[in-house]
């Protein structure tokens, strides 16, 4: 195809999504992945959770994108038999002084609409898994899991079902303004495209700077994972209370498909975008965390289990989190910026978004 209406530059689960909104919408779509498969970038190294909405700034488009998403992920998953399991969350406070920060991560996610929310007391918590140490618990009924595998592939055939193009192994190295549009120059030749919607993940600062939108760095944040193998039966994900000074949520358990459990991801930024070199050496700093969320583990326990890379917007030397960036320029070019953690979850809010700008 020399020409279409939208190209799409990502084929993660966020450009999957703007792909799958745009086509339903009568729009001709391609697709461009640089990788060979689908999905195999930021959306294949994260946890798979749905996201309940707890953390983010009330009126924030994670907030919102993550809350609304909530809802459609489900309704999605449901409808199209994509694997999912609402598993319930526990945030637990282990100590006094966490007790505060808990209250006011229940008012902050309250504020910004969650649902599904009930502070119990550390009996309660008990009750819903004796194996933890707690002192209070925020429980929040609407997190689950999701496999972003299926999810991905859902996305791929409802698009394609309405005529949408997907071409992988399809780098983006240069865009130029062409009447009425943009041409595109690709590993795969060139294209153009009437409008353009910046989807690329680790990439998306880079793609902005192509047509001259070169206000944001994203700022690699890797995350590792260790499996635990526990005689522990675990029903709900487990996180601590989250540490509002650093760069993650804190390493925490989480379900996966096939009853496994995974810990992690920590937070540590690096130079690198596919810096993925193994990291067993953390194995000692992941048991201590395990043990103060878990109770008694030992390291023979835990196993290396990979890594993934957060495209965040926020510096190391930076104290707050910074927002989704959801914006055009120039006009007919769309850009997902910092698409980190709820991306996942918010995926189809922030697709029905940029079909509302383009359509």
């Amino acid at each position: 195809m020399d020409a279409v209406d939208v190209a799409i530059i990502g084929g993660g689960v966020v450009g999957c999504a703007v792909a799958a909104a745009l086509s339903a919408r009568g729009r001709e779509v391609l697709l461009l992945e640089e990788a060979s498969r689908l999905g195999s970038g930021v959306t294949s190294r994260n946890s798979g959770v749905v996201h309940s909405g707890l953390y983010y700034t009330p009126g924030s488009l994670k907030a919102e994108s993550c809350v609304r998403g909530n809802r459609l992920l489900y309704e999605w998953a449901a409808r199209t038999g994509v694997w999912h399991r609402k598993t319930g969350k526990l945030v637990v406070a282990q100590a006094p002084t966490q007790l505060e920060a808990l209250e006011r991560c229940h008012g902050n996610a309250l504020a910004s609409g969650a649902i599904g929310l009930t502070m119990i007391t550390g009996e309660q918590a008990r009750q819903l898994e004796p194996a933890v140490p707690a002192l209070a618990a925020l429980h929040c009924a609407e997190t689950g899991i999701v496999d972003p595998h299926e999810l991905v592939q859902s996305l791929e055939a409802a698009a394609q079902s309405r005529g949408a193009v997907f071409v992988t192994d399809a780098r983006v190295t240069g865009i130029t303004r062409a009447a009425p549009g943009f041409r595109l120059a690709t590993t795969r030749g060139e294209l153009g495209a009437e409008r353009l919607v910046n989807a690329a993940g680790l990439h998306s600062d880079l793609i902005a700077r192509m047509v001259g939108v070169d206000r944001y760095t994203i700022h690699p944040c890797r995350g590792n994972y260790f499996r635990l193998r526990s005689p522990v039966h675990y029903r709900h994900l487990i996180y601590p209370v989250k540490d509002k000074a650093s760069p993650g949520l804190g390493v925490h358990l989480t379900l996966e498909r096939g009853d496994g459990y995974r810990l992690g991801p920590d937070a540590e930024y690096v130079e690198r975008r596919d810096d993925f070199a193994d990291a067993d050496h953390k194995r000692d700093a992941f048991l201590t965390a395990a043990r103060r969320l878990l109770g008694p583990i030992d390291l023979e326990q835990l196993s290396y289990d990979g890594c993934g890379i957060r495209p965040k917007l926020r510096a190391a030397h930076e104290p707050e989190e910074k927002d989704f960036v959801l914006e055009e320029g120039p006009a007919g070019c769309v850009h997902l910026i910092g698409i980190e953690s709820p991306g996942l979850t918010g995926a189809l809010d922030l697709a029905d978004r940029v079909t509302r700008l383009l359509v």
